[in-house]
């Protein structure tokens, strides 16, 4: 076990992608000891992080050029290899015909991802609207919405026009996307990180247990959980996931 002078404080999305490696944290009961774990949306998790009122945030990749000190402490990310499902444009028009697009407020990475294709892979110009909470049903006919997180769900079948932005971020540069890794802005102990991370891959092994935890707890749920977890989000951080992050950090330098 290790002994640390304080607990550390670290910010986790809170949504059904993070469920694999909640479990993991949490079912060790010697991190737990360690830490104070927060759940938060992800652009509170950037935000904590980056005014210091936590040490390791899993947060949106764009925010990472925002922090003084940065390091990336884990094999583990929120990412994708081609569609995910749960980052997408919505419209009731093709992507060629829209003016305008509402913005989700709660991950400022899909923000950016969003507008480097329009730009470069759409070659639109549209107007960007911040939006607030209830922004879904406000796009007409010549309007998107950027819809992230488990809300995307309700949301699967009720547009005639839905882009996945990771599987034509894939078409579009041949690499996979990472959407959030976990950072830290201090430098963290060796041997808590290998804890960390170790918790992390516990809870992507027992992803079964995960996903029947999640049934009993939501029986009346639609979303094939095991489809989303196994299929749509890519968990580790391998190389052509960190040229892509890269390539993707590069690029919004321009925008």
């Amino acid at each position: 076990m290790i002994i640390l002078k304080e607990k550390i404080k670290i910010s986790a999305v809170s949504y059904l992608n993070t469920l694999p490696f909640i479990y993991g944290i949490e079912n060790d009961a010697l991190l737990m000891k360690q830490i104070d774990l927060q759940k938060d949306i992800p652009s509170s998790c950037a935000d904590k992080l980056i005014h210091n009122e936590v040490d390791i945030g899993l947060i949106p990749v764009a925010e990472i050029g925002k922090l003084k000190k940065s390091y990336i402490i884990s094999n583990y990310c929120l990412g994708a290899v081609g569609k995910v499902d749960t980052v997408s444009l919505f419209s009731h028009t093709p992507i060629e015909n829209v003016s305008t697009i509402l913005l989700d407020y709660q991950s400022r990475t899909s923000v950016k991802l969003t507008k480097l294709l329009a730009k470069e892979y759409f070659k639109i110009k549209p107007k960007y609207v911040n939006a607030k909470a209830g922004y879904e049903d406000d796009v007409n006919n010549q309007s998107a919405a950027l819809i992230i997180g488990d809300r995307v769900f309700k949301y699967q079948n009720k547009f005639e026009f839905v882009y996945d932005l990771s599987e034509i971020w894939l078409k579009f540069t041949s690499y996979p996307f990472v959407f959030a890794a976990w950072v830290a802005n201090k430098k963290i102990n060796d041997a808590f990180i290998k804890q960390f991370d170790n918790a992390l891959k516990t809870g992507l092994i027992n992803i079964d247990t995960v996903i029947e935890n999640y049934k009993s707890k939501n029986e009346n749920s639609e979303i094939d959980l095991k489809k989303y977890l196994t299929e749509n989000i890519s968990f580790g951080l391998d190389s052509e996931k960190r040229k892509g992050m890269q390539l993707f950090l590069q690029k919004i330098k321009e925008l």
